[in-house]
């Protein structure tokens, strides 16, 4: 009987043996792959209409592509008419005939299509196969000095008639040295740290031939200095600044809208410290690239100016702009025109008039800030709107009613952003927006009616509060008005004239569809819904929205999750966080979008992956809210992904509470390596990228804003700054679980000296890790972005699931690599192979 018994107790240990060492699952790298950035281009096409408004009427145009192809239309309110406006195939048969290449109405390759000043004709372009050699080339027999040929063509809107322009010089894009005046007869320029400029026949020139030696230009300053210069010259290594040092640069400037004048603010960054990042991978000898960088608590901060410049007389004077210790200044501009987008030489005009310009100043600790009037003859700068509060204050541009006989100002001062009206002198007349929601941005302004049009979210109640929609309100705060309704998420194209706009709505569940409507809210028409069928066709299934409890059981927080598409509630997935901690987001996507580049294409290796937002998080909710992680930038928003991951477990069984990874990228990759060190036994698993680790040497208007800096004001009237704050590598110690960290080694954002020190940190506490440099990338891992995405999936797939199948080739981007012969013939079909 012992003997059966002993035996019985074998064979279930032999069951419980087996049953541990089961094989793991395996990542799903074959459904990842199908949903890679050059396959979603051939899945979703376009998903938002983005009108062009036309100047002498209420009509617009839009491209728009399907599965079918692109076309575009023409839609005219007045009418309530859409019509195509071209004929595709008509089209595709005159070019052909010209170009000699074979297009049809499916495949039309238009470019740069743009309308006619009478607006009864278009103008577009077609890139033919034919090779020739580019205008203006020195070097003729350089391997880049070929081009594909390309054909401009006129379309009579009427008559459907293609011609080609047989002779027309095409304009060369404007180039990002030329600041353009509004009367497009002057360009200014940096040079050599100084402002030039050139007449408009000269502009010309160097537009043709930027090397043409009888370009004549004219100084207007000789006091810049390297560092203390009226042009940019970031983003050059020494060397590239060194031969570069007589090349035109970009000088930000703003003209008065009649171009006598324009105004720029000037940095002196001479006493600034020196950052440093060292391109590797640059040819021949490694190579250095210096930049200004302050960081937190630092004394030594740019200093700020602000200058203008009366053109005629070619003087120019610096304004006394003090009120605050190491201020920052800023010049606004003036808000764009929708009529305008399709110039090619759009002047950039300070908001104001001719006569008068806004600005704001701001404290260092960004505690007070004050938008100012500058009257341009006398140089007098006059503080109309005055913001104070206990943490930092945050202002948009003003809306000027009657060049600034009256200001609408947006504020946050009674804890939710709404806004004021103002008359010319400062004195506030009342209050416009109130109640317990977010106004975000104005969108239009009918001076005549009083009507102001705005964007806000977080008014309407049953709705997750991040939705945007459309308002109106006359200026005494009456007539609030919904004029997009539906539980959507919004984008709206406003028109110059405020009596029409397009609207596309959706969520990251539903379709997104476009309609056009009126002023009052009232539909005009539909326009369209975007194609997903090809999508679907794959399995796709859209996410799911949820909602929880932050981690004092109080404050609602909203996520969304996204889900294997192979998905089986009888199984256990591992779940991951891509998190972003804010303030300036939460990385929750509200609208359909691409967004499965990153976070749906993660799930299909075989996680739930979710996003879900955190007190301290995005600004569209109340003050309270944005600010919760003030003074605690390192763990405010942990304990709420934590409590929103254990909400969701005790919801569904098939998430696994045992198996928890975090990712994230910048800020992301900062929260995610926190969230392993501060609770070590929850979260098993992180992927961290170009993480802000040690905020203290991150840049000082980011932390000192978001984390507090303490302006301290001895008894002589001397003024200095304390920063304080806790970093990452405090914490190595308490590391338990995988953890990879990456940078690219040239970021010059966040510096991978900060991931470099979270190594060192672990490195000293005895810690196992994992380190990644990417090679001559900087914040955003340009492209070896997708290399870093299988990457990361492989380090889930390893520590989640326990599968470490992966072959040293990454055979997913191998796929998509079109291998081809070294020679090509000109019309692009491969040489065949040698014997």
């Amino acid at each position: 009987m012992k003997k059966i018994y002993l035996i019985a107790l074998l064979l279930l240990a032999g069951i419980g043996v087996q049953a541990q060492h089961a094989s793991p699952a395996k990542g799903n790298y074959q459904l990842a792959s199908r949903f890679s950035p050059k396959k979603l281009e051939k899945l979703i096409f376009t998903t938002t209409i983005d009108p062009h408004w036309l100047k002498n009427s209420d009509r617009f145009w839009y491209e728009y592509e399907t599965s079918n192809g692109k076309n575009w239309y023409i839609v005219d309110p007045a009418t309530k008419s859409k019509q195509l406006l071209l004929d595709n195939a008509k089209v595709a048969s005159a070019v052909t005939m010209i170009v000699q290449d074979p297009f049809d109405a499916q495949h039309l390759p238009i470019q740069n299509l743009k309308f006619s000043e009478d607006e009864k004709s278009v103008q577009f372009e077609i890139k033919s196969s034919i090779d020739q050699v580019k205008k203006d080339r020195l070097d003729k027999k350089a391997a880049d000095s070929l081009e594909k040929k390309t054909f401009f063509f006129r379309y009579n809107l009427a008559t459907g008639q293609v011609v080609e322009l047989k002779d027309f010089e095409k304009p060369k894009p404007k180039p990002r040295w030329a600041s353009i005046s509004p009367d497009q007869q002057v360009v200014v320029f940096a040079k050599e740290h100084n402002l030039y400029w050139m007449d408009r026949p000269n502009y010309l020139k160097a537009l043709k031939n930027e090397k043409d030696t009888t370009i004549v230009e004219h100084q207007l300053t000789k006091d810049g200095l390297e560092y203390y210069t009226y042009g940019d010259t970031r983003g050059e290594t020494n060397v590239e600044r060194a031969k570069n040092r007589k090349n035109r640069k970009p000088a930000f400037i703003m003209w008065s809208p009649d171009s006598k004048h324009f105004a720029l603010i000037r940095t002196d960054e001479r006493h600034v410290k020196d950052l440093w990042v060292l391109h590797h991978t640059a040819q021949g000898r490694p190579a250095l690239e210096t930049y200004k960088y302050q960081m937190p608590g630092e004394k030594e901060a740019p200093r700020r100016e602000l200058t203008v410049f009366d053109f005629a007389n070619k003087t120019h004077k610096k304004i006394n702009t003090t009120a605050f210790k190491d201020q920052e200044l800023s010049l606004w501009s003036a808000p764009a025109l929708q009529t305008q987008r399709d110039d090619e030489n759009r002047p950039t005009v300070w908001h104001g008039t001719n006569n008068k310009l806004y600005f704001t100043r701001t404290s260092r600790d960004l505690k007070r800030i004050d938008v100012c009037e500058l009257e341009i003859a006398s140089g007098k700068v006059t503080p109309v709107i005055e913001e104070r509060f206990n943490t930092y204050v945050e202002v948009n541009r003003i809306g000027l009613v009657n060049g600034g006989n009256e200001i609408i100002h947006w504020s946050e001062r009674d804890g939710w952003g709404h806004f004021y009206l103002y008359d010319g002198k400062g004195k506030l007349k009342n209050r416009i927006t109130s109640g317990s929601f977010h106004s975000e941005d104005i969108a239009g302004i009918d001076e005549k009616n009083r009507v102001l049009y705005f964007t806000a979210n977080g008014r309407e109640a049953g709705e997750d509060p991040y939705l945007m929609h459309l308002y109106r309100i006359n200026f005494d705060g009456s007539g609030l008005t919904l004029l997009n309704k539906g539980n959507f998420d919004n984008s709206i194209s406003l028109n110059d004239n405020n009596t029409f706009f397009v609207n596309t709505a959706s969520r990251v569940n539903t379709v997104p569809v476009s309609a056009l409507y009126n002023a009052k809210g009232r539909k005009v028409m539909d326009l369209e819904k975007a194609d997903l069928s090809r999508l679907m066709t794959t399995g796709y299934k859209f996410p799911e929205p949820f909602q929880v409890k932050a981690d004092d059981g109080i404050t609602d927080i909203y996520g969304v999750m996204y889900k294997p598409f192979d998905f089986d509630s009888t199984k256990t997935y591992p779940i991951i966080a891509y998190v972003y901690p804010g303030p300036q987001t939460e990385a929750v996507n509200k609208a359909f979008g691409r967004s499965m580049d990153r976070i749906d294409r993660l799930a299909q290796l075989g996680f739930v992956v979710i996003t879900v937002g955190n007190r301290g998080g995005h600004p569209a909710r109340s003050k309270w809210y944005h600010t919760y992680g003030y003074g605690n930038l390192r763990d405010y928003g942990l304990s709420d992904k934590k409590a929103a991951i254990e909400q969701l477990a005790d919801r569904h069984r098939f998430i696994d509470i045992d198996r928890v990874g975090i990712t994230g990228h910048s800020g992301g990759g900062f929260m995610s390596t926190a969230a392993m060190l501060v609770y070590p036994d929850f979260f098993k698993v992180a992927v961290s990228g170009a993480g802000n680790h040690e905020n203290n040497i991150y840049n000082r208007w980011w932390s000192e804003k978001h984390h507090g800096v303490k302006e301290v004001v001895t008894p002589k009237g001397d003024t200095t700054f304390v920063y304080a704050i806790e970093k990452n590598p405090d914490l190595a110690r308490n590391l338990k679980g995988h953890l990879l960290l990456a940078t690219g080694d040239v970021d010059n954002n966040v510096h991978p000296a900060g991931t470099i020190r979270m190594a060192n940190a672990l490195i000293k506490a005895n810690k196992r890790f994992d380190f990644m440099l990417l090679p001559g990338q900087r914040h955003g891992f340009g492209d070896m972005t997708e290399y870093f995405f299988w990457m990361m999936g492989d380090y889930f797939t390893k520590h989640l699931l326990g599968d470490f199948t992966q072959p040293v080739d990454i055979r997913e981007i191998n796929r998509e690599i079109e291998h081809v012969g070294e020679k090509r013939r000109s019309n692009g079909i491969a040489a065949p192979e040698e014997d």
